[in-house]
């Protein structure tokens, strides 16, 4: 895990989350402000809807008021998290019958201080590039987010999905040539706003 992302490091959020299971309300209300960005973000990339993203975020804390006595320090809390985080993701999808898109952080930097008609051609491709992500089967479009959003490795992802690195890999590189064949396209209309 990138250890940046987090504002204290392992032996700190360790004895925030002993505290935390000792019933320390003081103690969870410090791990939500370490947490609670991060959680957001990563349930906005499964919802542009600001409302369905803050339900899922406070579902997420409820969840792990509940079930933090449950962890037990043999694994990643950080993946431990993310897997809660993902099965309410899921969960939500479900019950929606739908996959609301997200934009990958790199197509974001695209849009740069350009022409308004360099902004408009950029942003036209990132929200083709959000439709084709969107149309990934699930087992494809979490590996994709974790790998590309999140920045984690193959290792941590097998960890988050519960399969193993070879199936990540697998997994990435057929949701890789689906994206490389319905975006082609693109790779000549982004070389030449560069």
């Amino acid at each position: 895990m990138k250890q940046n992302l987090l504002l204290k490091n392992s032996q700190e959020i360790k004895k925030i989350l002993l505290a935390c299971q000792q019933g320390d309300q003081d103690a969870f209300y410090e791990l939500f402000l370490v947490y609670k960005d991060r959680i957001y973000s990563l349930a906005l990339h499964f919802s542009n809807n600001e409302g369905i993203v803050a339900d899922i975020t406070q579902t997420i804390f409820l969840k792990l008021f509940v079930k933090i006595k449950d962890f037990r320090f043999d694994s990643d809390f950080n993946t431990w998290l993310y897997r809660i985080v993902l099965n309410e993701c899921i969960e939500i999808q479900r019950k929606e019958k739908r996959f609301l898109p997200f934009i990958l952080d790199k197509m974001s930097k695209l849009i740069s201080k350009d022409s308004h008609e360099t902004k408009l051609i950029r942003k036209q491709a990132i929200n083709e590039v959000q439709l084709v992500i969107s149309t990934l089967d699930i087992k494809l479009r979490i590996p994709v987010i974790l790998k590309y959003v999140e920045g984690l490795s193959y290792d941590e992802i097998a960890e988050i999905v519960g399969c193993s690195h070879g199936t990540i890999a697998s997994r990435l590189n057929r949701a890789h040539k689906i994206l490389a064949r319905k975006l082609a396209h693109l790779e000549t209309v982004l070389e030449e706003l560069q």
